[in-house]
């Protein structure tokens, strides 16, 4: 009867633990998942605001460009 027992624990013991693993898995997928999700909302957000962004970087540029040429020389 002792033999059961312990076998019958040492089982459940090993199923509570396979199931654990697979939580972890589990959980490695949704972050996954999660990360694909904000990936491509970035992707969809640079490629609506893309010329914006661009027209504003020209602008940036071109004024760096102008007060480096009206610089006094050192």
């Amino acid at each position: 009867m002792l033999s059961l027992f312990v076998t019958l624990q040492s089982f459940v013991s090993s199923v509570k633990g396979r199931l654990s693993r697979e939580e972890s898995g589990a959980t490695a997928v949704e972050y996954g998942l999660l990360v694909g999700l904000i990936a491509v909302a970035i992707v969809g957000t640079l490629i609506l605001l893309g010329p914006q962004l661009q027209d504003l970087f020209e602008t940036v540029l071109n004024g760096v460009k102008t007060a480096n040429v009206n610089a006094p020389a050192a």
